[in-house]
């Protein structure tokens, strides 16, 4: 597999209140009194009214607008990007706060193409500008009396918030938008937000999602990491987790740090990724399925109590309510009118569901880190400094960045001595608990909550990425590393009882390339090592007849594969000719009638393996007429790879689809020799 990039995970959306609420709900619901126009003109005339109240408003009803796809071409049509840029820098805070979350949601719903052309429209001016006067904002040598008041930093906080969730999205889409974060010295700002971590931990957790996405694949920013930007990396990376956004950002932290890994010095090199494995191992050892659990049954202890309290108080003052009721009502539709920050248009996360999402994240994130370490290039012994068991990570913690100017190595690769720092975390065994289905309690718990059934999608994610994971570690690790061939076979059965204990598998898109991926990793090693393999031919028919109606190219290869592995395995037995005909009839019909080039590859090249050696693959090749199907397939497939190769296929696939055209031909050749020798 190749590497798998960091997913984020959905932003919440807008959801106005107050004097903006009918504005925003109307806009998103269609209703309000259109004008031919549409609403998007009339929103995009109000960004430019004198009152700052109605700016806002208009960037709120943008910020809901953006969320439906229909309306992006006509935004984009008017040019949006352009009209809201300049809102960022408005000598109002709330209007800033507010253009910055418009910008934030149109950047996080529209994609590449839209990022792309919002940098294109030059949002990087104002955005850049606005960071460095945020940065400028919290600096408390810069502030005068007025501007250090609480409500004023929590606000340039808010702001520096929406503010880098813009600048992650558009540098996670465009790599022009990676190089002016490089140019105009995007790091030092951002790093200045991450330092105030023990009391903005929102605001540093947007912070390492960017730096996690602009330090991938950055050589030239890496250049600008110093002693000092490392230390306040380290710093975070070592924070006391007082709640689960806390371990979420030390995760992502851990991240940025392995792609870091070509510019830390030789001597920090151990405990800087025993530090990273201890996080990460950290993190997967806690249930989530029980979190969720647990923090459900708080949340509403938390709701009762506050409700039994504002039930004694309406009880003790109930006769003055009643008095004051008339005199009260025009006070109140005040108080509803006065909104100004974008907090109070964002739907109030209840504490316990906000934590319960930032650990799951956190859970999901470590596992995509490891696996990304797992496809680092082939380690060559000299590269690592020899890495001793887990707990030279609290080593770390003294100054290990104090000398930063020494000699930096070579980019560093996974080597045995990681291998071995992999098993002293226990990560192979976190793993493999993580690929356990979700608990049917957290499941139904979730359900029932409209709040929090977004959790289950979570849930089952997570499991997904551990399967993914256990497909690198088995390929990656020795088998010794893995508790040898007994926890071998043990996997394969968990993950059998895992695939068929869901009879609906097959329509779980996800689910079914990842565990097909985990099986396929395993199935190889336990043949490469002669180990009897746990699951039965039916089993693995039964798994490859779903699997090959996927619409995943991803699915369908890896079950080709797996047939591939497991008749190669077959051949050598006696008494398996009419599972090897099956096997062979279904990689026939595989290999000349998918609509992709890329499993026709695949199935061919699991033909070849059947069926090139064995008497029992000798007399299944001639029963089901192998030479003679691949001879009248061999000109259908030269002529397809010359006439979609090109324009639908990458290099690399082209050239293995040569390889496995070139195969063709001398596999027909050796067939005609078998069928030759045994008919005659």
């Amino acid at each position: 597999m190749g590497k798998s990039r960091t997913k984020r995970f959905k932003r919440p959306q807008f959801s106005p209140t107050g004097s903006c609420q009918a504005e925003a709900a109307a806009v998103a619901n269609g209703t309000e009194d259109e004008e031919d126009d549409g609403p998007a003109a009339e929103l995009l005339e109000k960004l430019q009214h004198p009152s700052a109240e109605v700016r806002e408003c208009a960037c709120a009803g943008l910020a809901r607008l953006v969320q439906q796809r229909p309306a992006l071409p006509d935004l984009a049509r008017r040019d949006a990007v352009r009209r809201l840029g300049p809102l960022l820098l408005d000598p109002s805070l709330a209007v800033r706060e507010t253009a910055a979350g418009a910008l934030r949601n149109l950047s996080a719903c529209g994609g590449f193409e839209v990022c792309d052309d919002m940098v294109a429209k030059d949002i990087m001016t104002p955005l850049v500008a606005l960071l460095k006067e945020c940065s400028a904002g919290l600096d408390s040598n810069e502030m005068s009396p007025q501007e250090k008041t609480d409500t004023n930093r929590n606000s340039i906080e808010s702001i520096a918030n929406e503010a880098v969730n813009v600048l992650w999205n558009i540098c996670e889409c465009s790599s022009r938008a990676v190089s002016i974060f490089n140019k105009e010295g995007c790091l030092e700002i951002v790093l200045k937000f991450l330092r105030r971590f023990p009391t903005s931990v929102d605001l540093a957790v947007s912070v390492a999602y960017c730096l996690q996405t602009v330090t991938e694949e950055n050589p030239e920013l890496l250049k600008s990491f110093d002693g000092t930007a490392l230390r306040v990396l380290e710093s975070a990376l070592l924070c006391p987790v007082t709640s689960m956004e806390y371990i979420l950002l030390k995760t992502l932290v851990a991240g940025t740090m392995w792609n870091l890994k070509d510019i830390i010095p030789s001597k920090s090199q151990a405990e800087i990724i025993n530090a990273i494995l201890k996080i990460l191992s950290e993190v997967l050892e806690v249930n989530g399925a029980d979190t969720v659990i647990q923090m459900k049954e708080a949340e509403a202890q938390r709701l009762k109590t506050a409700a039994e309290t504002e039930d004694v108080l309406a009880n003790a003052n109930g006769d003055d309510l009643v008095e004051d009721d008339e005199m009260e009502e025009i006070p109140r539709k005040r108080k509803l009118r006065k909104k100004t920050f974008i907090s109070d248009l964002l739907p109030s996360t209840d504490k316990e569901l906000r934590e319960t999402m930032a650990l799951l994240t956190a859970q999901q994130t470590a596992l995509e880190i490891i696996v990304n370490m797992c496809c680092s290039e082939d380690p060559s012994d000299d590269e690592w400094e020899e890495l001793s068991s887990s707990d030279e990570s609290e080593a770390f913690m003294e100054s290990s960045f104090n000398e930063c100017s020494g000699q930096l190595l070579s980019p560093l690769c996974l080597s045995h001595e990681i291998h071995t720092a992999l098993t002293n975390c226990l990560i192979p065994k976190k793993v493999f608990e993580k690929t356990a289905s979700p608990n049917s309690i957290a499941i139904d718990i979730c359900s029932r909550n409209p709040t929090w059934k977004p959790l289950i999608k979570k849930l089952n994610t997570i499991q997904c990425r551990a399967l993914m994971c256990l497909q690198s570690l088995v390929s990656l690790l020795d088998m010794d590393h893995l508790g040898g061939a007994p926890a071998l076979q043990t996997l394969v059965q968990h993950l059998s009882e895992l695939l068929f204990s869901q009879p609906d598998f097959a329509k779980q898109a996800d689910f079914l390339e990842a565990i097909s991926s985990a099986l396929r990793a395993l199935l190889q090693t336990m043949a490469a090592k002669n180990i009897p393999q746990c699951m039965t031919p039916e089993q693995l028919m039964t798994l490859c007849r779903a699997g090959i109606h996927s619409s995943s190219i991803g699915v369908r290869v890896n079950v080709v594969s797996i047939l591939g592995i497991t008749g190669s395995v077959l051949a050598k037995e006696n008494g398996t000719l009419e599972t090897l005909k099956t096997i062979g009839c279904f990689l026939l019909e595989v290999a000349t009638k998918d609509p992709s080039l890329v499993v026709t590859g695949e199935a061919l090249d699991a033909l070849f393996d059947v069926f090139a050696d064995g008497e029992e693959a000798e007399k299944a090749s001639v029963q089901i007429k192998l030479l003679s199907a691949l001879k009248e397939f061999q000109p259908v497939f030269k002529m397809k790879i010359r006439k979609e190769g090109r324009g639908k296929y990458s290099p690399d696939q082209l050239c293995v689809l040569d390889n496995v055209k070139m195969n063709l031909r001398r596999f027909v050749a050796y067939q005609e020799t078998v069928e030759k020798r045994l008919t005659s």
